[in-house]
């Protein structure tokens, strides 16, 4: 539970020290402190040496109440002020200092009336007053087995401010509010010494030396923020580089910014997440003048907004990841995602997800723009996302719907594209109605009929394949928290439909309430279900519904669920983090320690691999046995690139509809005419296609002149498919929006894209 802030010049690294002999600890949290409980405003001195604080009162660190981790218990408080003067032998025995500090919920320390580190409150250089609250809030980590955060003392600040013999350490914290459950203060300063003497002493059991970081097989994100703060909100504006030299590559912090370098503005994301040391962030890319700026990063589809996910409670490092990779194999869109390690302002956070943010876009989530001016006819139908999630606090920016979750409590459901304050009146009253006959639909008498049912207002199949993503994975927020839906024009289908999935760091076992650690029962309406929609419960009272379900996940079973198959993807990405989770478990040392919520805890890192791995097994059979439904033989286009694919169908009938022209190179002396081009030299070609079924594709072609006038047009073959597998070399039925090899008995390969 490490970080960083530099308060001296806008250095973008921060090098340690190669000299340091060893380290020791100058001040603990078990010392003797002075302290002031926050009721008026302290004297504009008392961060001084030459302070006189003689009415303050004195304790044993740390300080605080409500966890039960406190030596000296206060009355609650918005603030508290706490000064340990500490002796230094030789300053120039002295090469680096690191402040830990267990807090609840922000601080400001200085030394000698210097700042040196703040977290969660104001920026840099003010003085908060003795009732600012903190901007957000963060969990104390030591009563729960963890460790302290950590803040490295920028050198050259360090040696001008620390003087032989007696300093000051003066640490302000501060509470979310005074009504607040807790606050926490366990201050530790540790020196390191660059020779062999002992004039302090030995460091406390859990400290490990500052992490130098130089190199990973991972894309590396450098983020400089000048000195300022990031807060939860409002975002700062920064400078972030990313240095990329490719799969399977050395990448150095000291290499040129190769996939972006420029503007973003930065903020904390997340619930219950942003508690944590390691900091989830949101981003949006900027060019110069401050606008958005639209740009591809490390090979994702361009777009602005994007998210830097810190997988902490989730230890295997992969939860997330893999249900998103589960859901584009079941061909859905999902977050695209890439491993990354992060760097903010020199200080080391670890291993990272950079990730899309659910979003309209074609490239994300592909439904019609819904513009200010849609407000009747089709193109007030579509355009829209919503969620099922907690209540915000935020008034007119939910509903609530008119039927009560599973144990009778109330159901609120928010608009989250277009957001709630750009939607008119006519939108906002569209989308909720129609949500709202879906859910009478489903609750009336004749809720499986096909014509005036539940059928009528949702795409089934989303629905069914929504319901496995999270019934494999247990995810015990699922269903009720970060459920996302969205709708197109009624023209183009406009059901509502279920997904992205999102947020499953407490699923595959990560939870030690709500049963999320065992691998039996149902989480539809079992473990935290009581606060779940009615909806997916009832779905299943339907027999032909159940009965789909059934077939689906049969099918699922003998391909990307197959145990081998989510095995494999595990494995190959261990193998992919192997050294960058050494990194990350140094920076943030919780395997062997509890972190809310874990259920399982593993002493290494292959311990919760091996978790993992196990609890997934252990589900997929227990679903096997316990899955109700049969499966029957169902009719319609089985071809997952036909643009009637239906994924729940086993039995093709011969209605697949196509909408794609697959053109291998041309080579020619004379000029062609391909959709309207007139192909005159070599070169990559791409036509828009759209069917009679409405869809829409990209044909490519390559063409390529050969002098030698041999006229060779092979746009037709016949051969025979044997099958198709992704990029790496998993059989596969067909993904949109990926590259794929086809492989033919002839012995050749061809590599394909189609795109939505």
């Amino acid at each position: 539970m490490k970080k960083l802030i530099l308060l001296f010049g806008c250095l973008p690294f921060l090098t340690l020290s190669q000299n340091i002999d060893h380290w020791e600890t100058v001040v603990f949290e078990d010392n003797s402190w002075k302290y002031l409980e926050g009721n008026f405003e302290p004297d504009t001195n008392w961060r001084k040496l030459a302070f006189n604080d003689a009415t303050w009162l004195q304790g044993i660190g740390g300080v605080g109440y409500g966890d039960g981790d406190d030596n000296t218990i206060i009355n609650p408080v918005t603030s508290l002020y706490l000064r340990k003067i500490f002796n230094i032998t030789d300053t120039s025995e002295i090469s680096e200092a690191v402040l830990h500090i267990d807090y609840d919920d922000s601080f400001v320390a200085y030394l000698n009336n210097v700042e040196i580190a703040r977290s969660n409150i104001g920026i840099v250089g003010d003085h908060p007053l003795y009732t600012q609250g903190s901007s957000s809030l963060h969990e104390a980590q030591m009563y729960q087995g963890g460790t302290p955060d950590q803040f490295i003392i920028n050198t050259q600040l360090l040696n001008n401010i620390l003087i032989q013999g007696n300093n000051v350490l003066s640490v302000q914290v501060h509470n979310d509010n005074i009504s607040s459950s807790d606050l926490t203060a366990r201050i530790f300063l540790s020196l390191g010494v660059n020779t062999s003497t002992n004039n302090y002493l030995p460091t406390p059991s859990w400290f490990q030396p500052p992490l130098i970081f130089t190199t990973s097989n991972l894309p590396i994100v450098v983020i400089n923020t000048n000195s300022q703060n990031i807060m939860d909100d409002p975002r700062i504006v920064c400078d972030m580089g990313i240095i990329d030299n490719g799969f399977g590559t050395i990448n150095s912090i000291n290499d040129p910014f190769n996939d972006y370098n420029g503007k973003i503005s930065i903020e904390y994301r997340g619930s219950s997440s942003q508690s944590f040391p390691k900091k989830p962030y949101g981003l949006e890319t900027q060019d110069s003048m401050g606008n958005n700026n639209n740009v591809s990063l490390l090979g994702m589809p361009i777009e602005n907004d994007w998210i830097l996910y810190a997988p902490y409670s989730d230890k295997a490092l992969m939860r997330n990841f893999l249900t998103f990779d589960l859901g584009r194999k079941m061909g859905h869109y999902a977050p695209r995602t890439v491993y990354c390690e992060l760097v903010i302002n020199g200080d080391y956070k670890g291993v990272y997800i950079l990730m899309e943010k659910i979003k309209r876009d074609k490239d994300r989530v592909d439904i019609a723009k819904l513009d200010a001016d849609d407000l009747a006819g089709d193109s007030l139908t579509g355009g829209y996302i919503i969620k099922v999630d907690k209540y915000t606090g935020t008034g007119g920016v939910d509903w609530l719907s008119d039927f009560p979750n599973i144990s009778g409590g109330l159901l609120y459901i928010q608009y989250h594209y277009p957001e709630a304050a750009v939607l008119q009146p006519q939108q906002l009253n569209y989308i909720e109605q129609y949500v709202d006959s879906f859910e009478y639909a489903l609750n009336g008498l004749n809720f499986a009929d096909t014509s005036i049912g539940y059928a009528k207002y949702i795409d089934v199949n989303s629905f069914i394949d929504f319901y496995i993503i999270n019934e494999i994975s247990k995810n015990i927020d699922g269903y009720r928290l970060s459920t996302y839906m969205h709708k197109d024009k009624q023209s183009k289908g406009g059901k509502l439909t279920m997904g992205p999935f999102w947020d499953f760091n407490l699923a595959f076992g990560n939870a030690d309430y709500c049963n999320g650690g065992i691998t039996s029962g149902w989480e539809v309406n079992g473990g935290c279900g009581g606060n779940n929609p009615f909806w997916f419960e009832r779905l299943l009272d339907d027999t032909i519904y159940e009965n789909k379900l059934k077939c689906r996940w049969e099918y699922l079973r003998e391909k990307s669920f197959h145990q081998d198959s989510i095995f494999n993807v595990i494995d190959s990405m261990a193998l992919y983090l192997n050294d960058a989770q050494l990194r990350n478990f140094q920076q943030w040392p919780t395997l062997g320690n509890y972190v809310w919520p874990n259920f399982y805890i593993g002493n290494t890192y292959q311990d919760e691999l091996n978790f993992f791995k196990n609890w997934i097994g252990d589900r997929l059979l227990w679903i096997d046995n316990n899955l109700g439904g049969n499966c029957y033989e169902i009719l319609g286009c089985n071809d997952p690139f036909a643009c009637n694919f239906d994924p729940l169908a086993n039995t093709n009938d011969g209605s697949c509809n196509y909408n794609t022209a697959s053109y291998d190179t041309l080579f020619s002396t004379i000029t062609i005419n391909w959709n309207g081009l007139n192909l005159l030299s070599s070169g990559d070609y791409s036509y828009s296609l759209i069917n009679s079924s409405g869809c829409d594709s990209i044909a490519n072609i390559n063409f390529t002149i050969i002098i030698s006038g041999i006229l060779n047009l092979p746009i037709t073959q016949s051969k025979y498919l044997i099958k198709v597998t992704d990029v790496l070399g998993r059989e596969t039925k067909g993904i949109k929006n990926e590259p794929l090899f086809y492989i033919y008995d002839d012995g050749s390969v061809e590599r394909k894209l189609f795109l939505k």
